[in-house]
């Protein structure tokens, strides 16, 4: 399937202001690129941006694009685009994952090497109708492969081994997380049976080699948290701390996100989004701001960032307004 192929030199970041940039915090955005921004995922990008300059730390951008069934040409370039149009700063040339193939083969070797992880022949259709429960992304696995793979001719994915064990953690907006892999996901897909990288490995073996300090997301993503912690101890990695942001839902209850069809951003009217940006995330921006220019809007929303202000929420209405 046609894809957007990323450019021979990754997009370097805009000159604008100037942020003086401490070590101690690096934060980052990872879109996938299947079609352009929409509300929802400028909510995730502006709270990351705004944590990460308000400590005064580093903000990276990597395109996830290790997914090629999903996605949809032009749609990196289209990424880049909308961020620097809407006046993000990254500190660091883009990072692509396409490009990190043999990175994540040398994890997947060490995990395979150490008894970590195991190969599995069992198809999700199979797992699926065996009613075992799971999150949406991914079924619980019963182990059917863990003491051999039981069908040697097939396609194989490559699970990691999961123990019976909590895995527990801070998050700096939805508080004390808890949670037990092995109860609710079971061996979980590191490698996928057509080769590729699944998500879980891809994204811990980035945020590790980019020396990732603090992850600030959506609240969508909180159930696959424990699972990169997982790999994290498996690989020896750091882990770092996570912030979990509400997730931006329709009238109806849905959540925005290109698979049902949530608008594109517009990009002639960036400062009327980043405003509406910040008011869904309860920064209570002044209306004088709502027309203001850029710099003078980020430079308020850098200055008066509180996190705080969204604790507890998992998701919540955008306002048409």
């Amino acid at each position: 399937m046609p894809r957007s192929e990323p450019p021979a030199s990754s997009p370097q970041p805009p000159a604008g202001r100037q942020h003086g940039v401490r070590a101690a915090y690096r934060g980052r955005f990872a879109p996938s690129p299947t079609g352009p921004l929409h509300f929802g995922s400028l909510v995730a990008a502006v709270g990351s941006y705004l944590s990460a300059r308000a400590a005064g730390g580093a903000w990276l951008i990597r395109i996830e694009d290790i997914d090629p069934p999903r996605e949809v040409p032009g749609s990196a370039d289209s990424i880049v685009a909308t961020l620097a149009g809407f006046g993000f700063e990254w500190n660091e040339s883009i990072v692509f994952q396409s490009e990190r193939s043999d990175r994540y083969r040398e994890a997947l070797e060490r995990l395979v090497s150490s008894g970590a992880a195991y190969p599995c022949s069992c198809t999700r259709s199979e797992i699926t109708a065996a009613g075992m429960g799971g999150p949406a992304d991914e079924p619980r696995y019963p182990g059917w492969c863990r003491g051999g793979v039981r069908s040697p001719q097939r396609a194989q994915a490559i699970r990691l081994r999961v123990s019976d064990e909590r895995v527990a953690f801070v998050d700096a907006v939805q508080g004390w997380v808890t949670a037990n892999v092995a109860e609710t996901v079971g061996d979980f897909v590191v490698r996928r049976r057509d080769g590729l990288t699944a998500y879980q490995l891809a994204v811990s073996v980035d945020d590790a080699d980019q020396g990732i300090t603090h992850v600030v997301r959506g609240a969508d993503l909180l159930e696959s948290t424990p699972r990169q912690m997982l790999l994290q101890r498996a690989l020896d990695f750091a882990t770092p701390k996570y912030a979990h942001l509400p997730v931006a839902t329709g009238a109806n209850g849905i959540k925005l996100s290109k698979s049902t069809g949530a608008a594109a951003l517009d990009a002639g009217r960036p400062h009327e989004e980043l405003w509406r940006a910040l008011r869904f995330l309860r920064q209570a921006p002044p209306d004088e701001l709502r027309r203001s220019a850029l710099p003078t809007l980020w430079d308020w929303a850098i200055e008066n960032w509180r996190p705080q202000a969204v604790y507890g929420l998992r998701h919540a209405t955008i306002d048409p307004a």
